[in-house]
């Protein structure tokens, strides 16, 4: 069994876990959230702990690592949630939300209004600034990429939609 999957995962105060034939379900104060794991896999729940254990005969050992990785994020995601943060660069680029709608104007003639899906928060702390706030790591992943793929950051200036914690390698301008 691989280094990963040997670590038990404490569950938080509220937390529930089940599972049932290939199932997954981690209800916590923030949602519910389920997924299907692999068959092989037995994932165990006693006195506040879930770990994942495998059938004895050593098969699919590859899976228990992905096993235990997923039921930490559904577990730390009903707990806590999670949240991605985006900066815009550039003169005029704001953001506004309105709900679960998010109006971009980014230089083009047109606004862009992208819709949230559901169970997703998009906030504006300030008209440059947008965090994505949501229980299920993917899709909060996934909605911050989406708004990002809008205008990407560009390699001359660094004008475009980029998340906070991610570095723009400038290149060097043209020289006459």
């Amino acid at each position: 069994m691989s280094r990963v999957a040997k670590n038990p995962v404490v569950l938080p105060k509220g937390v529930e876990v089940s599972f049932t034939s290939g199932q997954l379900t981690v209800k916590g104060p923030k949602g519910t959230l389920s997924q299907a794991v692999n068959s092989s896999v037995e994932i165990i729940v006693d006195a506040g702990v879930a770990k994942v254990a495998l059938p004895s005969d050593g098969s699919s050992t590859q899976q228990a690592g992905t096993a235990r990785a997923i039921l930490a994020n559904m577990v730390k995601g009903v707990s806590e949630g999670f949240e991605r943060k985006l900066t815009m660069v550039g003169v005029g680029y704001r953001a506004q939300a309105k709900g679960s709608t998010v109006s971009l104007s980014l230089g083009y003639s047109h606004p862009i209004e992208f819709e949230a899906p559901a169970g997703i928060t998009v906030e504006t702390p300030s008209q440059t600034e947008i965090l994505v706030k949501g229980c299920d790591r993917q899709v909060v992943g996934q909605v911050a990429a989406n708004i990002r793929a809008f205008r990407g950051p560009e390699p001359y200036k660094g004008k475009g939609i980029r998340y906070s914690d991610e570095i723009i390698v400038r290149k060097e301008a043209k020289k006459k």
